[in-house]
């Protein structure tokens, strides 16, 4: 597995989305992804499944004969709970039903327009410190929310989990998690299933027997984005990890870049105030 480094932290470079998956599904699905060779798991307090990742996590770790060390472990705090009180309880109930002492990265889900964000920095560098959190980040910031959250926080963020794959552009936020060291996390990285149907995508990987799928991966992971596909196929599980033995040239970089529009990105959750980016 690669890496990606980033203000401290040594993430692998590509990591299973758990969003959706639930129950058996779920367990199997983290058991099998560490039998595979993956070691960056990723859930949230909203996924309500944390107590299946953990479960998965525990049979993945005996299967694969790893330790709880070697697995890079992502939880986040939804915008609904990021009340200094409420923070802390959603950070232990999550502790308490992956059953585990610590993760490897806590992450503010959402931004809340209800909450100053100083207050929120402030309990998610506790976390950190008190090691319940190796390390914290952010998801779904925008240019001026991570501008804020880099001032205000006492401890490295290390990295913003934001929408991205070969039709949104993402550049300007990108630019600035690079300017302050972060690493830039994506989650949809496959378009919710508009990868597999391009036909740039398609061409590309054809003439190297891969996928639009791994085409769009390596894209992502070419430029030091971390990818976060969700599946429970094992097929596309050990597949989505083959996309570290080849390279695109500039020119497939280039063409795949022009496939980028605008105004497709998810800034808040629905029933939330939107802010621009």
């Amino acid at each position: 597995m690669n890496f990606v480094e980033a203000n401290g932290a040594k993430i692998p470079a590509l990591g299973l989305g758990t969003m959706t998956l639930m129950d058996a599904v779920c367990v199997d699905t983290v058991e099998t992804a560490l039998c595979v060779g993956y070691r960056h798991i990723d859930t949230a307090e909203r996924y309500r499944n944390e107590s299946e990742v953990g479960e998965g996590l525990r049979r993945g770790l005996r299967a694969a004969g790893i330790a709880r060390e070697d697995v890079f472990v992502t939880t986040k705090v939804f915008h609904d709970r990021l009340a200094a009180a409420d923070f802390e309880r959603s950070l232990d109930q999550s502790l308490k039903k992956l059953e585990l002492s610590w993760v490897d990265l806590l992450l503010i889900h959402w931004p809340s327009p209800n909450v100053p964000l100083k207050e929120t920095l402030g309990v998610l560098c506790k976390a950190k410190r008190d090691k319940r959190a190796k390390h914290i980040g952010v998801a779904n910031f925008t240019v001026p929310l991570l501008q804020d959250a880099v001032k205000l926080a006492s401890e490295p963020l290390v990295t913003n989990q934001i929408e991205v794959h070969p039709f949104i552009d993402q550049d300007k936020v990108i630019a600035v998690c690079r300017g302050h060291g972060l690493a830039v996390t994506a989650y949809c990285p496959l378009a919710r299933g508009k990868v597999p149907g391009n036909e740039v995508l398609a061409r590309v990987g054809k003439t190297r027997g891969k996928s639009a799928a791994q085409v769009a991966l390596r894209y992502l992971v070419q430029q030091g984005i971390i990818p976060i596909p969700r599946t429970p196929n094992p097929d596309h599980l050990a597949a989505n990890l083959a996309v570290f033995d080849f390279k695109l040239s500039d020119a497939e970089m280039a063409e795949i870049g022009r496939l980028k529009q605008g105004g497709m990105r998810v800034v808040n959750p629905p029933h939330a105030p939107r802010w621009d980016n």
